[in-house]
């Protein structure tokens, strides 16, 4: 009753779930976070279209431009929006503690935590009161950020762009939403309305969406990058592990169809070795971060693509306030 009365309001475009009433928005959707392409510009459209907009931390090589970027937001906040800081909280990332410590100075909404423990971002942020989301893919880890204090969880799904869960949306809402008592929001496989109304109906709070962004006016990337989200499909979305040494999905490129998917040979046999495990595994994912920079910011043959199959649903270039009102109806 619960579920089917949450989809009526949907229906009704009212949308009201503990997602908006968590961060005071409209719909219960949040523009994802995407290394590189988001930027100040598009969560401030986000934020006027009635929804949460989210950045990663590391879109800012030094603390100062991070700093610089929430006043922009604090300034350009209207009613109805929220904006937030996506955060790396394992030991890759050396600016963590100070990238946090400067999000709790300035004040955020929410902040998303990624790969590692969040407990020392959630005692943190809410000393600042600032809430906290961390992304999870299985019942263990949330119940694990739920202990911690986590206020919701991003479920990551097996249709999500970058580094993806193992489990289908349906399938992962239901075991979060049925074992965890805090909020879960569904995070992949979101490139319409109707995407929407199934996340919502099997249970999510609301949907964190990416991908479709990519294609906006407003996206700090290339022409090339945008048009590539329109042209290509769900079909040409691959897993790789070109790029960080973890399978992470790209759009199947002439470039990405030539260097191939899979590790090397001399990559398998050094990441066998415990000793030069660690150190492989860093040189490779800065080698594929470069790469992924350059062909986002720059034209390049070397095109690596980062995006989630929900490009399926992209037919055009337009600007955000286009993308969300065909997200809400």
């Amino acid at each position: 009753m619960h579920n089917k009365f949450k989809y009526i309001c949907l229906k009704t475009n009212t949308m009201q779930t503990k997602l908006t009433k968590l961060l005071n928005i409209k719909y219960p959707i949040i523009q994802a976070p995407m290394f590189l392409v988001s930027n100040v510009v598009m969560v401030t459209e986000a934020m006027k279209g009635g929804i949460a907009g989210c950045i990663p931390a590391l879109n800012y090589r030094t603390l100062e431009e991070l700093r610089t970027a929430i006043k922009d937001l604090k300034n350009n906040k209207v009613e109805g929006g929220s904006f937030g800081f996506n955060l790396i909280v394992n030991k890759s990332n050396i600016k963590y503690k100070g990238q946090l410590e400067v999000l709790c100075e300035e004040g955020c909404d929410f902040i998303i935590t990624s790969l590692g423990s969040p407990e020392e971002t959630i005692n943190q942020a809410h000393k600042a009161g600032i809430k906290v989301f961390c992304d999870v893919t299985d019942l263990k880890f949330a119940k694990k950020v739920e202990s911690l204090g986590a206020d919701a969880i991003i479920a990551v799904n097996n249709e999500a762009g970058g580094h993806r869960g193992s489990l289908s949306p349906e399938a992962l809402i239901k075991l979060l939403k049925d074992n965890c008592s805090i909020p879960v929001i569904s995070a992949g496989g979101v490139g319409c309305k109707a995407d929407i109304d199934d996340m919502l109906s099997y249970g999510a709070e609301g949907v964190s969406v990416g991908s479709p962004f990519i294609a906006s006016l407003e996206a700090g990337v290339t022409n090339e990058y945008k048009q590539a989200c329109v042209d290509y499909g769900a079909d040409d979305i691959v897993m790789t592990e070109r790029i960080s040494g973890t399978p992470c999905t790209v759009i199947n490129t002439p470039y990405v169809q030539k260097i191939g998917t899979k590790s090397t040979w001399i990559e398998n046999l050094l990441n066998k070795n415990r000793k030069l495990k660690k150190w492989v595994k860093m040189i490779r994912f800065s080698i594929g971060m470069k790469a992924t920079e350059k062909a986002a910011k720059k034209a390049t043959y070397k095109t690596v693509w980062v995006a989630g199959p929900s490009i399926e649903h992209t037919k055009a270039i337009l600007p955000v306030k286009d993308i969300i009102t065909a997200l809400v109806g």
